[in-house]
């Protein structure tokens, strides 16, 4: 049988090894000669994605009390909080309410080529749809 560990009762310190003593001095690898060091302020990620694939602009007006609102739908990988920001902006361009509901945004008004503007230059590929 395997013998248990026992701590020791007499007030002694604990032999123990911390598995996390080796991070202390950590020895970060050099930059490679091949990859030049790029001195842009701005991160890699921050210029938008381009070919995020198409979405569709409708303009509705049906159970909604003859309102016309500007439905965007069709998006692929892209997270919720992405689409508030996207439906943020496109509130503030156009002047106008909006909201995200069921994984799609949707604008008051018939807004669809400022919205349009708005998907292309976020790298979206808008299609109108509907009538």
């Amino acid at each position: 049988m395997k013998e248990k560990k026992r701590l020791p009762t007499d007030g002694e310190p604990i032999k123990w090894a911390s598995p996390f003593a080796s991070l202390k001095h950590p020895s970060l690898p050099a930059a490679s000669p091949m990859q030049p060091v790029s001195d842009q302020s701005t991160p890699m990620s921050a210029a938008p994605k381009r070919n995020r694939g198409r979405v569709d602009i409708l303009r509705q007006t049906a159970h909604r009390g003859g309102k016309t609102v500007t439905v965007v739908r069709g998006f692929v990988g892209i997270g919720q909080a992405e689409k508030e920001a996207l439906a943020q902006r496109m509130q503030q361009s156009c002047g106008a309410g909006g909201t995200v509901k069921g994984g799609r945004i949707e604008i008051q008004g018939d807004q669809r080529e400022a919205v349009a503007r708005i998907l292309t230059d976020a790298g979206f590929r808008p299609v109108f749809a509907g009538g």
